[in-house]
């Protein structure tokens, strides 16, 4: 059996090395000559795409960080190679979250690194949300107590940032900013505690009619 704190430094050092790669994509820029503040305002304002993609990239990182902490440190009570494994997918495709927000900065108007940074995304989800399914259902793994409500919101909170980024895929064609919205409302809705409350409630009002 693997040792779980060893899985829980790697987790931290990855996600702080990614976090502080973020930033380091967003450049001073360079002039030559005499330089006025309103010429630095001006160039501030022209870098606002790269602040953007920094700032939801930096709340996404920050939301995987909590939902794997939950999953690795808390409902799983111990690991096993397979699971380490489903974290090794999802560590590299963590990894690849600086590469993807600085491409959606630089061509923020662009429909392939929109696509792009949502694959990203969706990718992650599923990594994700295959780790916490297999800490759930497999034999060698022992869980934390939980409810099937419990159960249903964590899910939620997993898939709500896929299902936005498979609609900012589809947005994408007839409106970039209109995708860009959908990643920040996916952003939002995993740093609320009340996200989930929210979607659940209406998602029974919508039964409530079927029936």
């Amino acid at each position: 059996m693997m040792k779980q704190f060893r899985l829980d430094q790697l987790a931290d050092s990855i996600f702080a090395i990614v976090m502080t790669i973020l930033v380091f994509e967003i450049r001073v820029p360079e002039f030559t000559g005499v330089v006025t503040n309103g010429v630095l305002v001006h160039s501030l304002i022209n870098m606002y795409p790269l602040f953007l993609s920094y700032l939801l990239s930096f709340s996404l990182i920050f939301t995987y960080w909590r939902s794997h902490h939950f999953i690795a440190s808390v409902l799983a009570k111990n690991i096993d190679t397979k699971f380490a494994n489903l974290n090794g997918v999802f560590f590299f495709l963590v990894g690849l979250v600086p590469f993807s927000s600085h491409f959606l900065g630089t061509y923020i108007s662009a429909r392939t690194s929109t696509i792009f940074f949502a694959i990203n995304i969706i990718l992650i989800g599923f990594s994700l949300f295959a780790m916490r399914n297999y800490a759930i259902k497999s034999h060698t793994i022992e869980n934390a107590p939980f409810t099937k409500e419990e159960n249903d919101h964590a899910k939620m909170h997993i898939l709500f940032p896929v299902i936005s980024a498979f609609l900012a895929i589809a947005v994408s064609f007839v409106s970039i900013k209109l995708a860009i919205v959908l990643f920040t409302l996916a952003i939002l809705f995993n740093l609320s505690s009340r996200g989930t409350l929210f979607v659940f409630f209406f998602l029974n009002i919508f039964k409530k009619k079927n029936n």
